[in-house]
């Protein structure tokens, strides 16, 4: 009797699967991100019984399928499943059949099953494809797609009306199959298409076939458009068209903060931005705002950029100031009217409204805002409102775009299964939707910090001189959707100002900032130039006060508090020698802090310090020099002045860039929320040093 596992890859049926699926995935103009599923029938043999037995491998719920692996798929026995058809309760009690698929596993291990499993055990095919192509959800959701269907591919694709996804969907298209010999494949009105094939090659060429077959139709209706000189969405209207480059970004970093506040008013978001040219093209037409109103179609869609999105009625060229005035009416109008979409399709079972502030606000000339509950979910959700552009452009091109309508939506926006899923979510890391913005963290206690934030659940801005340090630091943390790398000179008024305007762009706003950057000179008096004395005040002092300056004005303008850190010294409390301009320009870090708590605490922004000492090993000033500079002070070898710090403490301890850390994250976690203009020492105790 076979031993092998029932879920291995090394069945020909499931490879096929895995290398198809990732085929079609990594091509977005066959399928939007994790959207759509495929599936491959097969046999293997029973481990217990000893016989072949049918099975079904099928993409597993929340899977991708460019990035698709066996462990992403579920495996699931034929004969059970097929039988669940005798107990079927019928559509009103539809949603009961997703329990029954656990009882249809086969094997250990393995994803779990998704809404759309009875699809593809259902139609009688060994191998089924469900896409979500700009092309097919273009007709599928044309005012007239059934006979657009048959007008693109004759017999060979047929109709299916929407329905939402589930057991009867399945019904309802191994019907149609059997009824029409000839199909290769279906469009799903609303939604999308569903390919099937006898072979893995034969399923992946028809699923080609139809969405490339859609593409030309759609393509050639565009050109005879163009031809008589129009658009799918009309003419440019003047005062809409986007803004020089140069102009939009900064329109964009002005405007980031307010937005973000916006979309944070129930639960704080993530932001993404985007100045795609399909998103400023779009914003410019005159059909921009009956699109806008009527909203997505595609599930995959909506769940991500909820109906409709946030529009700003104004010319592009309207003052920051104008925008966001206006930009306040706008999100209490969307408030209302969300809350009324919810009051019009609720029923005494619907989970409780999740949050009525968009997820997708469009600045004409400007470009999208679009928010998630992580960088990466805000920037998939702006990746899906440009398929829906896509999918509107083209449904206007062959006829009118005519999506679902708004009591769909609801039935699955707050769909119980959905509820469900959102409630089996991990709970979040106690950083997570806080964007942080660390100077100096391309090496040593900013590193420290910002690797400790990141773990923590923030979104990171890596600021440094050293743009390869930075650069490095951002890659190790997880790239461009967990942090990112920027250049800053704190000394520079401009160029601090160009960091904060980067930290918008890349995560939406700014939560939380660590002043960090510093350097320093160990001199006596009369060795210490005025040129020593003004570096390191216009690092540490200027510099500390233009991040506090440019990163307030972002918090006061997202309305949601925020933290801000400075990484000061036992030294502004310590006298210790040869030492004058370093720990003169600490002690103006510490009382900035002091000053900054009590002006800031208004707008819910709290100001804390943290005082290190003796932080040698990995640190990014000792290594500079400032080691041996200081050894040389003590007069003991640089190699063992870390341990000489150590033992002139209380504790004996040496004190390392990741204690550091610690002291940052506590100041702005989740514990100590009501602290403000508190400095902590991470000195392992320097009694000369305590505050009093």
């Amino acid at each position: 009797m076979s031993q092998q596992s029932a879920t291995s890859a090394t069945n020909p049926a499931a490879a096929d699967l895995v290398g198809r699926s990732n085929r079609l995935g990594q091509d977005p103009r066959n399928t939007n991100y994790a959207g759509g599923n495929t599936s491959a029938k097969g046999t293997e043999i029973d481990p217990v019984t000893g016989q072949p037995v049918e099975l079904l491998w099928v993409k597993g719920s929340g899977g991708d399928l460019g990035t698709l692996t066996e462990k992403n798929l579920a495996v699931l026995r034929l004969d059970r499943m097929r039988a669940l058809v005798d107990v079927y309760p019928g559509v009103d009690r539809e949603d009961e059949m997703v329990a029954a698929f656990d009882y249809c596993l086969h094997g250990k291990g393995g994803a779990a099953p998704s809404i759309d499993t009875a699809m593809h055990g259902l139609v009688d095919a060994p191998h089924v494809d469900h896409l979500h192509p700009d092309s097919g959800i273009a007709i599928a959701t044309a005012a007239d797609g059934e006979a657009l269907t048959r007008e693109c591919f004759g017999d060979r694709v047929v109709w299916v009306p929407w329905r939402r996804p589930g057991f009867q969907l399945g019904l309802d298209i191994a019907e149609i199959k059997k009824a029409n010999p000839q199909a290769i494949g279906c469009i799903l009105g609303g939604h999308g298409i569903t390919a099937w094939g006898s072979t893995s090659d034969e399923a992946e060429q028809r699923s080609l076939d139809i969405i490339r077959t859609a593409e030309a139709f759609i393509a050639r209706r565009t050109e005879e458009l163009a031809t008589a000189g129009k658009h799918p969405f009309g003419a440019v209207v003047p005062g809409r068209e986007a803004l020089a480059e140069s102009e939009r970004q900064a329109k964009a970093a002005a405007l980031a903060p307010t937005v973000r506040g916006i979309a944070s008013a129930d639960k704080p978001q993530v932001g993404h931005f985007t100045d795609d040219d399909v998103v400023l093209d779009f914003l410019a037409r005159e059909s921009l705002g009956r699109l806008a109103e009527l909203g997505t179609s595609c599930p995959d869609h909506f769940l991500r950029t909820k109906v409709k999105p946030l529009v700003v009625d104004l010319p592009a060229d309207a003052e920051v100031e104008a925008v966001v005035e206006r930009l306040a009416e706008l999100h209490a109008a969307y408030r209302e009217d969300y809350a009324g979409y919810y009051d019009r399709n609720k029923t005494p079972d619907s989970p409780a409204m999740r949050g009525a502030d968009p997820a997708i606000v469009l600045v004409p000339g400007v470009g999208m805002f679009s928010f998630g509950k992580d960088k990466q979910t805000a920037r998939v959700a702006s990746e899906f409102y440009i398929n829906a552009i896509n999918v509107m452009r083209g449904a206007e091109a062959i006829s009118t775009y005519a999506p679902i309508d708004e009591a769909e939506k609801f039935r699955i926006e707050y769909w119980a299964l959905e509820e469900a899923k959102l409630q089996r979510m991990p709970a979040p890391k106690p950083l997570a939707t806080r964007v942080a913005l660390v100077t100096g963290a391309g090496s040593g206690i900013g590193r420290a910090i910002a690797e400790r934030l990141a773990a923590e659940g923030a979104c990171v801005v890596v600021a440094d001189m050293n743009m390869e340090g930075a650069q490095e630091v951002a890659a190790q943390l997880g790239g461009p959707d967990k942090a990112v790398a920027v250049h800053a000179d704190v000394t520079d008024e401009a160029a601090v100002s160009a960091m904060i305007d980067a930290a918008v762009l890349a995560f939406g706003g700014l939560d939380l900032v660590v002043n960090n950057a510093g350097l320093s000179i160990s001199k006596p008096l009369l060795e210490t130039t005025a040129k020593d004395w003004d570096l390191q005040h216009d690092v540490m002092a200027r510099g500390s006060f233009l991040v506090a300056r440019e990163a307030a004005r972002a918090m006061i303008a997202q309305k949601l508090g925020g933290d801000i850190v400075y990484i000061a010294s036992k030294n502004s409390l310590f006298a210790g020698p040869n030492n004058i301009a370093y720990s003169a320009t600490k002690a103006d870090q510490a009382h900035q802090v002091r000053l900054l708590a009590a002006e800031l605490g208004a707008h819910g922004i709290r100001v804390n310090g943290v005082n290190p000492d003796g932080v040698v090993r990995g640190s990014g000033i000792f290594a500079g020099g400032w080691g041996a500079q200081r050894a040389k002070t003590y007069g003991v070898p640089e190699e063992e002045l870390g341990a000489y710090y150590a033992q002139r403490t209380l504790l004996k301890r040496e004190v390392l860039p990741e204690h550091v850390a610690a002291a940052v994250f506590a100041l702005t976690g989740p514990d100590l929320v009501q602290t403000t203009g508190l400095h902590v020492p991470v000195d392992s105790g320097v009694a000369a040093a305590f505050l009093r």
